[in-house]
């Protein structure tokens, strides 16, 4: 399957303002690439990329005074699988797992997992383990949780989600999570690239927010917004939560004046000298208009 993704995103900075940007591909992604996955700039300023301790690539930037377009277009192939469905995946005791994934028990920033352990062990504590009960938490927070972007703020932690019981995908990603972590199951965040293949048009694109747990010995992808597993996933970062891995990071005030988001399926059997000509141009996508509050990395 050929997805041709990418984003268009311009920021407005009064004055100059150093800036991180998590909006590259993962370094673990393999495969067919036509066209560049780095940001790109359409000022002069001169971006450093760096991987971090996730594996996600980050590019440095000082944006300037004024208007910056930051984007990125290009083709990648995958298999198109939906997500994988292993029902039989077993919960491992905390003393088996391994030393690397250790990190993804605790609790961090947004994902206040200590918070609920009381509300997870009596939700789930009495139900199957492994990935039956990692399915139950997922469709919980499916169906316990209303999405809407106007739901969404910057410092929205997983115990004020189960609360209030809104949010935007990420919160829907750090409830899951911390359910999951407050069980004993290691759980990790991740965002990326997810198009309306093979699903009805749900509106204009947008990065996508899901979850990976570790459970029978490898991690596995389950997206409580969508509880249903989906085709054509381009992962861009994994963290603990979204505080690691947020889009924009910034060191200064800034104005997001334009968001466009991208990840459509192309016909099979195109050549790379075709789709290099179809990247000369970009989609002309429809915009995302953020609410005031949400409008925050």
């Amino acid at each position: 399957m050929l997805i041709r993704s990418g984003f268009e995103i311009d920021v407005d900075c009064a004055v100059p303002v150093p800036m991180m940007l998590a909006l590259s591909t993962h370094s673990a992604l393999e495969g067919r690439m036509v066209g560049e996955d780095r940001v790109r700039l359409s000022s002069a300023c001169a971006g450093q990329t760096y991987l971090d301790r996730f594996g996600n690539r980050i590019t440095r930037i000082v944006a300037p005074t004024g208007q910056t377009r930051l984007w990125s277009d290009f083709v990648m192939e995958v298999d198109g699988a939906p997500d994988a469905c292993a029902p039989e995946a077993a919960q491992h005791e905390v003393q088996d797992l391994p030393d690397e994934v250790l990190r993804f028990l605790v609790a961090s920033r947004y994902c206040d997992s200590d918070n609920l352990i009381p509300q997870a062990w009596s939700l789930f504590g009495n139900g199957p383990g492994g990935w039956q009960r990692v399915q139950a938490i997922t469709q919980f927070v499916h169906d316990h949780v209303t999405f809407g972007y106007q739901f969404g703020r910057a410092n929205k932690t997983a115990s004020e989600v189960f609360t209030e019981r809104t949010g935007v995908c990420r919160d829907f990603a750090h409830l899951a999570i911390a359910l999951c972590r407050a069980m004993n199951i290691p759980a990790r965040y991740a965002s990326g690239y997810l198009g309306d293949i093979g699903v009805p048009y749900a509106g204009p694109g947008d990065f996508c927010a899901w979850f990976e747990v570790y459970l029978g010995g490898r991690w596995y992808t389950f997206d409580a917004r969508y509880n249903t597993p989906r085709a054509g996933r381009i992962l861009m970062v994994r963290g603990a939560d979204a505080a690691d891995v947020a889009m924009i990071t910034s060191f200064g005030g800034y104005a997001l004046t334009l968001f466009k988001v991208w990840s459509e399926q192309l016909e099979d059997g195109l050549d790379d000298a075709t789709i290099r000509e179809m990247l000369r141009t970009r989609p002309a996508s429809e915009a995302l208009v953020y609410p005031a509050t949400a409008r925050t990395a």
